[in-house]
């Protein structure tokens, strides 16, 4: 059996079943979302119809063609050669087979589609397994079944040395890399290929047909616990499916999970990244520059007394940006604030526990460092003012604190503006960053994770002010980034593992 190279989906399993009150046609709920699942899978998609269909349904069919780039078919059981010589003029003869989702067939229609090498898949109304033992006829019970079994398909075609990966994350991010090309159903160069996980869909029969799963599991946080001393696992609280899946991981260790759950629990938390950053100290011996987490305070209470002096004994002067403690996965984890005066902590809204953190004067320059697998990169980006500038725009309103959302640009230092990259470059010591680097992903056993670095300009310090996991790494190009995002994930899989990081700039 070859590789599915194309898919073809007849308006029988697309069209929902009535139109509405107004007698408008509507695409089927599982076919809204297949359409828009399969648009980056790297695979020839079409659709098909008859030349009966009734023109508001044919438009609705058109539309979605072109919103998607697939293409549009007629499809006469009594012509099939030209439905076969259609696709293959627009898709080419490719090696590999073509396949036609159909909700109904007659043998002696579809015949010349299986002697042309094309799969028939089928969603039935009544079949009982066994009566059909034609290789070239699936049968699956819903449409979100289809890319699990294209996966499947593929896999066998191409051998033991292709290996399923399953993604789960929020449907933005989930876009942001697939129209890179990093999901496709095709195996990728190293013998990868990816399917989204569906809740609507048995998890555990999901998993029974992946090697392995991605997740960005904080997505799916609902809430997250700060005031309890137990383990912080006991803290989170997923989705309900979040939560089915890791129970089904459980059962399923034949799929690996890149990366464990636990390992991605330091990251949720700033207090615990502040602690870890402390051991940078042992990366210092060597180098001329310094490498190190910012000066920082656990707060429980605002209003606490002796709260200035524990400021001061921490090392912390005027001005601190405050960061609740929670890092990721709920709503308010980015509501942070840059305080000017020690008497504004007594009414500052930020939420409870948080971390006071020295704002560290930086020319309003920052180093957005990547690591996934092995590999490292990193992006030069505009930040935050130094202190002065901030506390001038402060003065016009009276020293409040500024309060600011981190997900969201802050004003820059016009003035420094035009520094250019090259001399930020230059400013960097690559080499100490780079075994940051590495001391992090060995402390953190995460394959893909970013971090921030933002150099002081008193004392030359390079300062990791942020860390985070599965970043986006947007600003490294799709032609270096998704091989090496494939290949951290091979080697995750395989447990190959490089020889050493390289840096790639």
């Amino acid at each position: 059996m070859c590789a599915v190279k194309g898919i073809v989906m007849n308006a029988s399993v697309l069209l929902a079943v009535n139109d509405d009150e107004n007698g408008i046609p509507s695409l089927a709920p599982a076919a809204d979302y297949l359409l828009r699942k399969l648009r980056y899978s790297n695979i020839y998609i079409g659709i098909s119809y008859g030349p009966d269909l009734s023109a508001p349904k044919v438009r609705l069919l058109q539309e979605n063609a072109r919103l998607y780039s697939y293409n549009c078919f007629v499809f006469r059981p009594s012509a099939i050669d030209n439905f076969v010589s259609a696709v293959s003029l627009e898709w080419g003869d490719n090696i590999g087979s073509y396949m036609h989702v159909i909700s109904s067939y007659k043998d002696e229609e579809i015949s010349q589609l299986i002697s042309s090498g094309w799969l028939i898949t089928v969603l039935p109304v009544e079949y009982n397994p066994g009566t059909d033992e034609n290789p070239s006829k699936i049968f699956i019970n819903k449409l979100e079944e289809l890319p699990l079994t294209i996966c499947h398909l593929n896999k066998k075609a191409m051998g033991k040395e292709v290996e399923t990966v399953g993604y789960l994350m929020k449907p933005s991010r989930e876009e942001d890399f697939a129209k890179r090309g990093a999901f496709p159903l095709n195996p990728t160069p190293n013998g990868l290929i990816f399917v989204a996980l569906n809740y609507e869909l048995p998890i555990s029969w999901q998993l029974q047909q992946l090697d392995g799963v991605l997740h960005k599991a904080t997505d799916d946080i609902i809430t997250v616990e700060m005031s309890s001393s137990s383990d912080f696992e006991n803290k989170v609280t997923y989705t309900e499916g979040m939560q089915e899946l890791q129970r089904c991981i459980g059962c399923h260790p034949e799929c690996r999970v890149i990366d464990p759950f636990s390992n991605i629990y330091p990251v949720l938390d700033r207090l615990k990244i502040q602690q870890i950053l402390g051991g940078l100290e042992n990366l210092n011996s060597k180098s001329c520059s310094k490498i190190r987490g910012p000066h920082f305070l656990k707060v429980v209470d605002f209003r606490e007394p002796k709260l200035e002096k524990k400021l001061a004994d921490a090392k912390l002067s005027l001005p601190n940006i405050v960061k609740p403690q929670v890092a990721c996965g709920v709503s308010d984890a980015h509501s942070m604030a840059i305080v000017f005066k020690a008497d504004s902590y007594k009414d500052l809204n930020i939420p409870l526990p948080a971390i006071v953190q020295e704002y560290v004067d930086h020319s309003s320059t920052m180093f957005k460092f990547y690591v996934v697998g092995k590999k490292i990169f990193f992006a030069i980006k505009k930040s935050t003012p130094n202190a002065d500038t901030l506390i001038k725009l402060a003065k016009e309103k009276e020293l409040k604190p500024l309060l600011f959302d981190s997900l969201k640009s802050l004003p820059v230092d016009k003035d420094n503006q035009q520094q250019s990259q090259n001399k930020d470059n230059k400013q960097i010591d690559h080499e100490l960053v780079t075994d940051a680097a590495n001391w992090l992903r060995r402390v953190l056993d995460l394959t893909i994770f970013g971090f921030d670095v933002v150099i002081q300009e008193s004392t030359g310090d390079h300062v990791i002010v942020d860390v985070n996991y599965l970043p986006s790494f947007k600003e490294v190009p799709d032609e270096v980034a998704i091989p090496t995002f494939w290949e951290a994930i091979k080697e995750k899989l395989t447990g190959k593992q490089s020889v050493e990081a390289a840096m790639l700039l």
